[in-house]
């Protein structure tokens, strides 16, 4: 097993630094031993990382060059997580917990954001507005210049490129405030950014806690816009905070998602889908399908068929899962494998059914039995809170009308699937469903290139796609009155 650096360091200006708050430990999820120790940020750090942010900014360089130079920077960036593919991989899998083919994919995703949004750094066009003679009025686009990322733990590379790509391609300077859980491999993305050759404070990079840096970050006067994907909670404070600076800010929250299985549904398919919908990265995905609502006609196949597979899932150490498979890491901490398990115990008290799984695992590490529940019904905690873990409750539904109701009767509406080979059905069902993404016979279709984000308490804006430019700029309009 490769060795992990005992110590690392917070990016500010440039620079590798020590944090004023001292250092936290980081624990390897798959033994629950100590791993490294972090850098730990407080406000003063966060206010040099700001400035250095803002500095970079008011210079001008980013906005300076052509926008075909800052989308080659990065560009660059992704190219550099994938020539180190090796190294950082083995660092995200035992600091995260998930398999090492998990961590691989998961820096193929964040390498796919930098060259996406590198690419389409010079895409960004104004348009002239007619007034008639004597005017010429047209429109540009600026970025808001210091922009802030509260990135959360369950995919810190994979995220944290989702904003800072499109970010920097439209010219922003950013801080990226890495999670408390999992924050040693968004170190690399500083090297990135070295790597490419992007300006001192274009990128910072620092850990710090969410009641002290994280709150200091979202509330400092000279932050500009905010990107934070997280707790409806710590949502609910990072947009208040934003409130009183009046900080544009993008939220991606929770999500409580649901597949609705009709009887001429391909049931291959189907649990193809459900093993990557709350099985990969052992459920710690806010867009997991959590709950699987299924016809009567195929309830009792379909249970049979998602237990199996539960049932045919390897589970144990990231390290030792290097390969695609059938297979499944820890959760990423003691305190949210047993939040899942006492979910698991109460959904059991108010009727549930345990068909697989539902116990920690009797051994070192944060591990959870792959878990299915029926007799699932919606007035259920485990049908109406978001657990984020590998549990999936399956509810039972006779007509059309039920199902929707049960799919749209949480606070949640993220995403949402389909099931059926009647593509009438699919599109009445996608159009009636409260989510802000629509999978039909194949959950997580799409991809960087389609827009995400939520309906309710899953938040507000979107990410991904062209619409996630718009986050980053501002619309500055310019009317002429032409001299006679």
């Amino acid at each position: 097993m490769p060795e992990i650096k005992a110590y690392w360091q917070n990016y500010i200006g440039g620079t590798w630094t020590d944090g004023c708050a001292g250092r936290i430990v980081v624990d390897d999820p798959a033994t629950g031993e100590r791993l490294a120790e972090q850098a730990l940020a407080d406000a003063a750090d966060v206010d040099r990382a700001i400035h250095a942010a803002k500095t970079c900014h008011e210079t001008g360089v980013l906005t300076a060059m052509r926008p075909v130079e800052r989308g080659r920077m990065v560009r660059a960036m992704g190219d550099y997580l994938l020539a180190n593919i090796d190294i950082i991989a083995e660092v995200l899998c035992r600091e995260a917990g998930k398999p090492l083919w998990e961590a691989r994919l998961e820096i193929h995703g964040a390498a796919r954001y930098f060259e996406y949004y590198g690419n389409q750094a010079e895409t960004l066009e104004g348009r002239s507005i007619p007034l008639g003679e004597g005017y010429y009025d047209f429109t540009t686009y600026e970025p808001y210049g210091v922009s802030a990322h509260v990135i959360p733990w369950n995919y810190p590379l994979e995220i944290a490129g989702r904003s800072l790509a499109p970010a920097l391609a439209t010219g922003n300077a950013c801080i990226v405030k890495t999670p408390e859980l999992g924050p040693l491999s968004s170190s690399y993305l500083a090297e990135a950014a070295e790597h490419a050759g992007l300006p001192r404070g274009a990128v910072n990079i620092l850990c710090g806690l969410g009641g002290e840096g994280g709150a200091a970050l979202v509330g400092h006067r000279d932050v500009n816009q905010i990107v934070f994907t997280g707790s409806v909670p710590a949502g609910i404070s990072i947009a208040s905070a934003a409130a009183r600076n009046v900080v544009p800010c993008v939220l991606e929250l929770g999500g409580k998602s649901a597949a609705i299985v009709w009887p001429d549904a391909d049931l291959d398919a189907l649990v193809s889908s459900v093993r990557w919908g709350i099985f990969f990265n052992a459920g710690q995905i806010c867009s997991a399908m959590s709950r699987l609502i299924v016809h009567e006609d195929v309830h009792d196949e379909v249970v049979e068929r998602v237990a199996d597979m539960a049932r045919s899932i390897s589970v144990g150490p990231g390290i030792d899962r290097r390969n695609y498979g059938p297979n499944m890491g820890a959760m990423i901490s003691a305190a949210q494998r047993d939040r899942a398990e006492a979910m698991c115990r109460e959904a059991e008290r108010q009727g549930a059914c345990a068909v697989v799984g539902g116990r920690k695992l009797n051994q070192p590490g944060y591990f959870l039995e792959p878990t299915i529940f029926d007799s699932v019904t919606p007035e259920m905690t485990l049908a109406r809170d978001e657990i984020f873990g590998p549990v999936l409750s399956v509810l039972r539904f006779g007509r059309d009308e039920e199902a929707l109701r049960i799919a749209n009767g949480t606070d949640f509406g993220l995403v949402g699937g389909v099931f059926t080979a009647d593509i009438t059905r699919a599109m009445k069902t996608a159009a009636r469903l409260r989510a802000g993404q629509v999978f039909v016979n194949e959950w997580f279709a799409g991809g960087v290139e389609t827009p995400f984000g939520g309906y309710g308490k899953s938040g507000y804006g979107r990410e991904k796609g062209r619409e996630a430019l718009w986050n980053y700029v501002q619309t500055k309009n310019i009317a002429i009155a032409l001299q006679s």
